[in-house]
């Protein structure tokens, strides 16, 4: 049991992580490294928002996690038949979600909190609007992110029980990039543009995988709960 949480804890960040180097996020990363560059003449300022920055996108997908988690568990009825059949619902799930990192599947999503309006509001601060613009950047759900959150994170927090660790482990995987950037740039680092430009290169290779992975796991879980052939 304790080893299936720690798993699941790993695969909570590895998602954060994926998240935050798919196509949409990756640009709104690059967005919130942008604003915080242009407070090079404060170093510790730029490491501090970065942070806050990180714990904006946290706190959001926290709250998220707590609602919907909460939400299915308070449900008894609801939360009866998710016991007795997750594990049969995950496997078909995660062969959808695989379909979608590799492209397989194409969806089309109505963009959430990324108006330009709040935007220009968030970056119009100091430190702290970085801490708003995660926010605003974390509900700017595309079909990736939506598909990792609520085709994976939220099945996976459900099965552990997990209310706000797994979110949070994802949270911090989606800005723990902008983390590591803004400590690069607080160094003077020159590299920041260069690992940008890799991570583009990295972020489709490491999809795939990862949508191999969920694929093979689904089937697996799909065969062994559903048909019982394993």
């Amino acid at each position: 049991m304790i080893e299936s949480y720690w798993l699941g804890a790993v695969s909570a960040f590895w998602l954060g992580i994926l998240t935050s180097i798919s196509p949409c996020p990756l640009a709104t990363n690059i967005a919130a490294v942008t604003y915080i560059g242009k407070q090079l003449d404060a170093p510790r300022r730029v490491v501090g928002s970065g942070i806050v920055y990180a714990l904006g996108r946290m706190a959001t997908y926290v709250v998220l996690g707590v609602l919907l988690v909460a939400s299915i568990a308070s449900a008894s009825r609801v939360s009866d038949v998710l016991q007795s059949y997750i594990s049969k619902l995950l496997g078909p799930v995660l062969v959808l979600v695989g379909m979608v990192l590799l492209d397989l599947i194409s969806l089309r999503l109505p963009m959430i909190g990324s108006s330009e309006k709040w935007q220009r509001h968030a970056t119009s601060g100091g430190i702290w609007s970085a801490g708003l613009l995660g926010l605003i950047f974390a509900l700017s759900f595309c079909p990736v992110s939506a598909a990792l959150f609520f085709g994976s994170l939220i099945p996976l927090s459900v099965k552990q029980g997990s209310y706000v660790v797994y979110p949070a482990l994802y949270g911090f995987g989606t800005g723990l990039p902008v983390i590591v950037f803004g400590i690069g740039l607080g160094l003077g680092a020159g590299w920041v543009a260069h690992a940008l430009h890799r991570l583009t290169q990295i972020e489709r290779w490491a999809r795939y995988a990862t949508g191999v992975i969920f694929i093979a796991i689904g089937v697996y879980l799909t065969l062994k709960y559903i048909f019982g052939v394993l």
